[in-house]
């Protein structure tokens, strides 16, 4: 019992986790793949696009299920709300990297390579993310999905599109067997 209340409670941040642990692996995959191949001088940009990238997959996955009760917003509008809202918290997620290489010099020739990627993980992709997600969390809640319970749970399993909706084939006419 205690364990349902401490879910209700606490449900749409821990399916929040979840996307952001999703997006954070993405992130540090795309971060990792442009930043040592096309973009090894510029480990600030490889960082922007990655978290660009993993932006766009959390708007998906927390419409659709982290937030997926919560609304009260026109689509475009909560969109562009959201977008706003990761723009902000992309500048957060660069901030520590930035201050890292820039300010500190923590870059080679000044320290050693294994160093420079140490301290560009620690501040870029693990002190940038958690607060980024702290802000985030907090302005999705309050800005961009600010209603709980306006959008209908699902009340069955199964796509949400007509589209994407198998009905059962029915035999042609001329396979159907003869009598």
């Amino acid at each position: 019992m205690r364990l349902k209340r401490l879910w209700d409670r606490y449900h749409e941040a821990a399916k929040f986790l979840v996307v952001g642990g999703i997006c954070f692996v993405v992130t540090t995959a795309v971060n990792y793949l442009l930043k040592l191949t096309v973009l090894h001088e510029k480990p600030v940009t490889a960082l922007a696009f990655a978290t660009v990238i993993a932006t766009i997959l959390s708007y998906v996955l927390n419409r659709e299920w982290s937030f997926r009760t919560r609304g009260g917003r026109e689509q475009h509008h909560e969109a562009a709300l959201f977008f706003a809202v990761s723009a902000i918290g992309i500048g957060l997620n660069l901030i520590p990297l930035a201050v890292s290489r820039y300010v500190l010099e923590l870059r080679v020739p000044d320290v050693s390579r294994p160093v420079q990627e140490i301290a560009d993980f620690v501040s870029g992709i693990v002190l940038g993310t958690l607060v980024a997600m702290v802000f985030r969390l907090w302005a999705f809640k309050r800005f961009v999905f600010p209603h709980a319970d306006v959008r209908p749970a699902r009340s069955r399993p199964g796509p949400r599109s007509k589209l994407l909706r198998h009905e059962p084939r029915r035999p042609l006419a001329r396979n159907r067997p003869k009598r």
